[in-house]
């Protein structure tokens, strides 16, 4: 045999392998990658790309063995790609979706479809030049969002310098490093303090309303109310079934936030010293929809996790019908339960400024949001006021 032939038939053999792997490992990829779209994109995507398999028919001489040997893995590719559409479609329909975090804008200020309450009239405060920058939590984006609509130039967008959303970890590194006036959110962890600290940062906190710490399962989990001291124990180890609560025979998932948010924060002081048990990466949720979330499907378990936040964040703004609020040593986390203090697990919602801030504006904010207009603002956006 000569060269001539050796070399071809070495790269018809190399276009071969080539084709297959290639035409497989593309068509596999991409249907994993895009399974979204739906089967009917999918299988015609695939098509384009497994169809170049066909190609080396024109040289191979034993073509009906290689075409069953394609059909073959062919008919593998679409049992794959059926059992993940099967599983994608079934996580749909126990999956209640939510924005990250939240949709931030359908909360601007002057914006007619907005969804803030404004003042409703002609606020008292205008300011117009050296303008605080404000910066909030997710829980209270609309609450600052209204402040910014009832005081500030009509010119004022969010991320512009003055008008900013960075959520609590975030923002409290910033108000550490002097880069904003006022944060809004809840009172920050001992770390995130800390930090501003060694950057000679010291917070002032102004509380300018009230709001209820909660604890949510799925709206299947029979239990409606747990005491203080079950919840401490779920969240140290010490409980790990529903059944030892009233519930079912059923293992309790508890999920937790990341290092820094409010609501994590929050966790730590509600347990009051007592040690909270490791929680696995799955059961940790950098956002809080995400927390939401989890618990409303839980992994393909409908009703065994549970999971905290701020009650406007769920009522007023998530608005998930697959959780539920749980009464806390008998009684539920209402507007008037935190109002009348029954509600044992309340915490302020701060203004959290830096001492030594020499815009004199600040000061000027912080006192009309005291102010019954302030207080207004905050009513209707969902928080009981601090007068």
């Amino acid at each position: 045999m000569d060269k001539k032939k050796i070399l071809i038939i070495l790269l018809k053999t190399f276009l071969t392998f080539g084709i297959i792997y290639v035409s497989v490992f593309l068509g596999l990829f991409i249907a994993l990658m895009f399974s979204s779209l739906g089967i009917l994109n999918i299988i015609t995507f695939v098509g384009v790309l497994l169809l170049p398999g066909l190609i080396p028919l024109l040289w191979i001489k034993k073509r009906k063995k290689y075409a069953v040997i394609w059909a073959a893995v062919f008919a593998v590719f679409i049992a794959v790609f059926a059992v993940n559409f099967g599983i994608n479609k079934y996580d749909e329909s126990i999956t209640i979706n939510t924005t990250p975090n939240i949709a931030v804008n359908e909360y601007l200020p002057f914006d007619d479809d907005s969804k803030i309450v404004p003042l409703g009239r002609e606020a008292s405060l205008k300011l117009t030049e050296d303008l605080p920058v404000l910066d909030g939590a997710a829980a209270v984006f609309p609450v600052y969002s209204a402040f910014i609509d009832a005081v500030y130039p009509e010119t004022t967008q969010l991320w512009d310098g003055v008008f900013e959303y960075n959520n609590t970890t975030g923002g409290y590194k910033l108000l550490g490093e002097k880069q904003t006036d006022i944060f809004f959110g809840a009172y920050p962890s001992k770390e995130q303090i800390a930090s501003a600290e060694e950057k000679g940062t010291k917070f002032v906190y102004t509380p300018i309303g009230w709001e209820a710490f909660v604890f949510f399962v799925n709206v299947d989990n029979p239990v409606d109310n747990l005491t203080t001291e079950q919840v401490q124990a779920i969240y140290s180890g010490e409980i790990t079934n529903w059944s030892q609560v009233g519930g079912a025979d059923e293992e309790i998932v508890a999920y937790q936030r990341n290092q820094g948010s409010g609501s994590q924060s929050m966790l730590i002081r509600f347990m009051d010293g007592k040690p909270i048990m490791e929680a696995p990466t799955e059961q940790i949720d950098d956002f809080m929809s995400g927390i939401v979330e989890d618990v409303a499907k839980d992994y393909r378990n409908k009703s065994g996790s549970i999971g905290f936040s701020f009650r406007f964040y769920l009522e007023g703004i998530i608005k998930n019908p697959n959780i539920k609020m749980l009464s806390i040593d008998g009684v539920y986390p209402s507007v008037e339960n935190i109002k009348n203090g029954k509600y044992p697990i309340v915490t302020n919602l701060y203004a959290v400024t830096y001492e030594g801030n020499d815009n004199e504006n600040v000061e000027i904010l912080l006192e009309w949001i005291l102010s019954d207009e302030g207080q207004e603002i905050i009513e209707k956006n969902g928080y009981v006021g601090i007068k």
